[in-house]
């Protein structure tokens, strides 16, 4: 049977959508799903202990969110342009996406801070996205620090008081237009206890892009074409999974990204784990044979989205949208700063 978007749809109200963090961050509900009966059990995420095993490695996504948007003027007509960074391609050079995009043709020039910063429009791109080249004096980096600010996914419409909440207490590697936000529920006393009980920590790494917003547009969700986003393991990480698999313990994901980077090495090495790093445009939905993830930690997803398929490859189908339809009769918060699910 092939499966359309639609069959990935379901009704949310709208004030489910958590606009903003609860003030504890591992005190956020936590829905444990069990994914072969469909049996469901309401928690909290601080109760994530009591579902992991001495000899478990629970798996997060080190990215660090970038304060990727940043606002400037054209030089020539004193213009205001809003810059959303992507993805670095190479050198100084960014994809990104632009507003007004229709005003910023091929050798428009911007500038931000006053000139500490000025950008090139060097390729025009779809859906008003544009290749820049950067030029400045100094450490890109934290020139962007100084700058810019953190973007917030388009179905949070509050202001973030304190920009770190959309970070995870982990967050190290700069590079995400977005946060990994499975990791949001999880404090460092939290993992501390996770870690006395025997259960393994490992960090791995992919740069969230924004395409994980974007609908699925294509009716089949075979034609859909997955977005691209970097990822890295580490040998020591891959060490780690190896000694747990063969000591028989589960490998558990906190998130998408990181089963997306998991799985991307599992099946390029057939089912093996070996450090690795690229880009990944793996689109995981029913019929996915599984390679490395046997649990994971996830939040509620966006309806028609590719990560309600990821999950529902796992769960199955029916699965994966009675537990929606529980969270949202028992009124869970979803999205973002919403509540988390844990799939076993």
């Amino acid at each position: 049977m092939t499966l359309t978007t639609e069959d990935f749809d379901y009704d949310l109200p709208h004030e489910l959508i958590a606009q903003t963090p609860i003030e504890k961050r591992d005190a956020s509900r936590l829905l444990v799903l069990d994914h072969q009966t469909g049996e469901m059990t309401d928690k909290h995420f601080y109760d994530i202990v009591d579902y992991l095993n001495p000899g478990d490695a629970v798996v997060m996504n080190n990215s660090r969110v970038m304060p990727a948007r940043i606002y400037g003027v054209k030089p020539d007509t004193g213009g205001h342009v809003e810059v959303l960074l992507l993805h670095n391609t190479q050198g100084d050079e960014w994809e990104t996406l632009m507003k007004p995009a229709k005003r910023m043709r091929v050798g428009s020039t911007v500038s931000f801070g006053d000139g500490v910063l000025t950008a090139t429009v060097t390729k025009e791109l779809e859906h008003g996205g544009r290749m820049i080249e950067f030029h400045y004096d100094g450490i890109f980096m934290e020139i962007l620090e100084k700058l810019g600010e953190t973007p917030l996914p388009p179905y949070i419409k509050e202001k973030l008081d304190d920009p770190e909440r959309y970070q995870t207490v982990y967050a190290k590697t700069v590079g995400s237009a977005a946060a990994p936000t499975a990791g949001l529920h999880w404090t460092k006393e939290l993992l501390q206890k996770v870690q006395d009980k025997g259960v393994k920590l490992v960090y791995l790494t992919l740069h969230v892009g924004l395409g994980t917003f974007r609908p699925v547009d294509e009716k089949n969700i075979e034609d859909h074409k997955m977005h691209s986003e970097f990822y890295q393991l580490s040998e020591e990480s891959a060490k780690t999974l190896n000694e747990v698999r063969a000591n028989g313990g589960r490998i558990i994901a906190t998130g998408t990204t990181s089963i997306r980077t998991l799985e991307t090495i599992g099946t390029k090495f057939h089912g093996e784990i070996k450090a690795d790093s690229g880009w990944t445009d793996i689109f995981i939905k029913p019929g996915y044979q599984w390679q490395v993830v046997n649990a994971f930690i996830t939040n509620f997803h966006l309806p028609k989205s590719t990560l309600v398929m990821l999950v529902a490859a796992f769960t199955g189908r029916d699965n994966i949208l009675n537990a929606y339809h529980h969270a949202i009769e028992e009124r869970y918060r979803f999205f973002s700063f919403g509540d988390a699910m844990f799939i076993k």
